[in-house]
């Protein structure tokens, strides 16, 4: 995700329903799978218990870095698992409109696209809000916007590039985890007359919130052969930062996570000049092989639903065992 423009909005894939009363209506050119493959009411009530845990029924889920990618396939799983609605953040206009259009093909869920430069802080305030209502809620963010440099020695390591990959990376992280934090944590406050006595932080109708970090096994170790100081250190942060939040917002039943992978053999590793660096990756991996694509959704279901309420301040690797050596 880049920092260079920023234009909050809502695309024209919002053009796909009109609204009547309460009722959204689709137009007829937009065709529906007649089976729908993600879980519903109906579906969820024949689930075993440990399954429903996992299922995120009424839960509206925010997803920065939506458009492509890690974020996109992401935002599919949580589909799958019968969110209420998915709110995709990024500034790519054309991939998030077109992303949100086929998660509502697909599944039939309520996907919208929202522009948005993560490292503006005040957009990125509103347009939370803005989600908030027109979504009727803020249930779990996953934070997934992101860029990496690779090959930057650090003697010779441009300021303006280095500072603009740590606001991109963390600072606009932090201020997308400020903004959903603030609506959860109101959320949670609003229901106080309503908890028990003894205010348990479990008990039933409590409000939940749950941010997921994506952040990375550079934030645990240093890459080889590339040099990448900035993204190495903006990870670390992240991961730091998600425990710092965890401790924080315990207290209002606001879990946070986060998730550190390996390479992930995703479009942005895609190119023939990466193919030298990509088999000394793979030597350097016990499972021999990238990541794909899909491999980050369960475990990003798992910490957006009630399947992990006892999980907080974690950083959950996923690597291939990479870590191991």
């Amino acid at each position: 995700m880049s920092a260079t423009t920023s234009s909050a909005g809502i695309g024209p894939v919002e053009a796909l329903t009109a609204k009547v009363g309460a009722i959204e209506v689709f137009p007829a050119e937009t065709k529906f799978i007649e089976n729908s493959t993600c879980i519903n009411a109906v579906t969820h009530a024949a689930l075993p218990e440990t399954l429903k845990n996992f299922c995120l029924l009424e839960k509206v889920v925010v997803i920065t870095g939506g458009a492509r990618g890690l974020g996109k396939n992401m935002a599919e799983a949580m589909c799958q698992v019968g969110c209420k609605a998915v709110a995709l953040l990024d500034l790519r206009r054309e991939e998030g409109d077109k992303a949100a259009l086929e998660l509502i093909k697909k599944y039939g869920t309520n996907v919208k696209f929202y522009q948005i430069d993560v490292t503006d802080d005040e957009k990125v305030t509103k347009i939370m809000l803005t989600i908030n209502e027109e979504l009727g809620g803020l249930d779990v963010l996953l934070c997934s916007a992101g860029v990496a440099d690779s090959n930057m020695p650090a003697e010779s390591y441009d300021t303006k590039r280095f500072c603009n990959l740590i606001n991109i990376n963390l600072t606009g992280l932090f201020f997308c985890a400020r903004a959903a934090g603030a609506i959860m944590i109101q959320k949670f406050k609003d229901s106080a007359s309503i908890l028990d006595a003894n205010r348990n932080l479990h008990a039933s109708g409590k409000p939940k919130g749950s941010i997921i970090f994506i952040a990375s096994m550079s934030g645990r170790i240093v890459n080889w052969p590339q040099e990448q100081c900035a993204y190495n250190a903006s990870k670390a942060g992240v991961k730091h930062l998600a425990a710092s939040l965890a401790a924080e917002w315990a207290k209002y039943n606001v879990r946070v996570n986060s998730i550190s992978p390996d390479y992930m053999d995703t479009a942005l590793n895609v190119s023939s000049g990466l193919d030298s660096l990509k088999k000394l990756w793979k030597e350097r991996t016990p499972m021999e092989r990238l990541g794909n694509e899909n491999e980050l959704n369960n475990l990003a279901v798992y910490l957006a639903s009630d399947a992990s309420t006892f999980m907080t301040g974690s950083d959950l690797v996923i690597d291939g065992g990479y870590c191991c050596w």
